[in-house]
């Protein structure tokens, strides 16, 4: 039976033709955000990106440099999660402004469809995160809510926007490579609405503008053996991409079975793909969270799917219509069809649900009351979760503590490891990351070959000590391996087993303790600290 659409009635009927709830909406979801920064520990790649701020550059080993930009705050002060995610707050909130002004744009009436498409596209489960926790999708959303917003403008007959939708492009590769998949999008866009301007020189010039923007990333990567680039194609598209010369090269590189080796492409089989291809989706429907319940009810409402599309095009002009729906298929289709030969993050086409949230609300007037309240539940949801986060008070299952176990523990390893006297290093870039983080006057650095490279192997965010001055001195290696791993010329002389529990104080003991010696029956972290000297033959 299709639902009837009725009157709206109770709060509904209160927003009907008010502008200012979804200034309301962006003033609360913006003050949220800062509580959640202030309480939240910085996850291990938020930590990785801070570190780059305090070394700013064009490029690095993983991303361009916009997520750099963002974690500037870092700056403020050392081992403070709030200073350092001030800018990726700050981008969050002009992110809902631009998306306020592009709905309306669209055609959203200052009423009930506008505040229900800015709470689907702020109550989503990455909607409510990007503008906290920093990561190249931060910047990379503000970036394509404003290119979206000028291609509209242009596509509406104002051609000259194209130039400012290309620096927004431009800006956004800055951001995240997959910033450039708009591209396509602007050109399918241009072909249906508005063929003409491509016989104008303001596409082409956005285009040029973009490419002059990004032009320091492409330079740097040329200077720096095309590090990013080569990184992200073998990531995006599980392609060898050869080795790296990194600064690390000069340090005898871990050997035996505690060396890494980069994981192997294996063949995919059909059902490889089809499994593939079913987690992705299944993922882009769960960024919805509890929004996605008054979303599929969107067939069931009054006249079925005809009047869907009816009510579509009734109430959004043709370039708006045109630009969100291609903004929201070429992302899932685009991402969607690489599961069928590598492995996707479901991040990466995230950028879909800031044009799908239109068209939903669009169509949702009749169960407005039912999106407030799963809006609601989303933010309720992911507030306990970050107050468990900050506190591990709640009673949460095992897979749920994944996120206790990027955040617990650091600041007191930190504070550890500044008492022990001479040159530390750790055997990957999170626990590097951490440790930077909470105490940048330990400069640790990655040691080579025991996990997968990254911006610390540079050399160019901690000075990189000779090889000399190891054989010299010796040094000191934070490891997860329980016993230390082999290095040509060095050999391990004594050891500490830190075990990071719930609620409780670092536990360090001297020796190769058990898990018996943890305190606790599931510790978050097990820690090894080895100390190293030169083997002298």
């Amino acid at each position: 039976m299709a639902l009837a659409s009725g009157s709206v009635q109770g709060p509904a009927a209160a927003i009907e033709d008010d502008w200012r709830w979804p200034l309301v909406l962006i003033l609360a979801i913006t003050a949220w955000r800062l509580l959640i920064a202030d309480a939240v520990p910085v996850t291990l790649d938020e930590a990785y990106y801070f570190n780059w701020a305090r070394s700013l550059a064009w490029g690095y080993f993983d991303h361009p440099p916009g997520v750099a930009w963002l974690g500037i705050g870092t700056r403020i002060e050392a081992g403070s999660a709030f200073a350092a995610r001030l800018g990726t707050v700050a981008a969050g909130a002009l992110t809902l402004l631009v998306l306020w002004r592009f709905y309306q744009a669209a055609g959203l009436t200052p009423g009930r469809n506008l505040l229900l498409a800015m709470l689907l596209a702020a109550a989503n489960l990455p909607g409510l995160l990007s503008g906290v926790i920093s990561t190249p999708d931060s910047l990379l959303a503000l970036c394509w809510a404003l290119a979206l917003h000028e291609a509209l403008a242009a596509l509406k007959g104002n051609r000259r926007r194209w130039l400012s939708a290309g620096m927004a492009t431009g800006l956004g590769l800055l951001g995240k490579y997959t910033m450039a998949i708009i591209g396509p999008i602007f050109l399918v866009a241009i072909l249906l609405v508005d063929r003409r301007a491509l016989r104008t020189p303001w596409p082409y010039l956005g285009g040029l503008l973009a490419l002059l923007l990004f032009l320091p990333n492409i330079l740097w990567n040329a200077a720096n053996d095309w590090l990013t680039l080569r990184f992200q194609f073998g990531h995006g598209f599980s392609a060898d991409t050869g080795s790296f010369a990194l600064a690390t090269d000069g340090l005898p590189a871990a050997i035996g079975s505690m060396a890494y080796s980069p994981p192997a492409v294996e063949p995919m089989t059909v059902f490889d793909r089809l499994a593939s291809l079913a987690e992705f989706l299944g993922s882009q429907l769960a960024f919805w969270g509890i929004l996605l319940l008054p979303l599929i009810m969107i067939p069931f409402l009054q006249g079925g799917l005809r009047h869907v599309r009816r009510q579509l095009v009734a109430s959004i002009q043709r370039p708006a219509r045109v630009l969100l729906a291609t903004a929201t298929l070429f992302p899932l289709g685009f991402f969607g069809s690489l599961t069928w030969f590598s492995e996707v993050e479901a991040n990466w086409s995230a950028m879909y649900l800031s044009s799908a949230a239109p068209l939903a609300a669009m169509l949702l007037g009749p169960l407005c009351r039912w999106v407030m309240l799963a809006a609601m539940a989303n933010l309720l949801a992911a507030s306990l979760y970050a107050f468990h986060m900050a506190t591990a008070l709640l009673p949460l299952p095992d897979a749920a503590e994944r996120n206790m176990r990027e955040t617990h523990g650091y600041a007191a390893l930190a504070d550890h490891i500044a008492s022990l006297p001479g040159i530390l290093f750790a055997d990957r870039y999170q626990f590097a990351a951490m440790l930077n983080f909470y105490r940048p006057d330990l400069a640790v650095a990655q040691w080579p070959g025991i996990a997968r490279p990254s911006e610390y192997e540079r050399g160019r965010l901690v000075p990189l000590p000779s090889l000399e001055t190891l054989r010299r001195d010796g040094f000191w290696l934070l490891a997860y391996k329980f016993s230390p791993p082999e290095i040509p010329g060095f050999e391990s002389v004594h050891t500490q087993s830190l075990f990071d529990c719930k609620r409780q104080p670092l536990n360090v003991i001297e020796g190769p303790a058990s898990l018996k010696a943890a305190g606790c029956e599931a510790p978050y972290h097990i820690w090894r600290i080895y100390r190293y000297v030169a083997v002298h033959e």
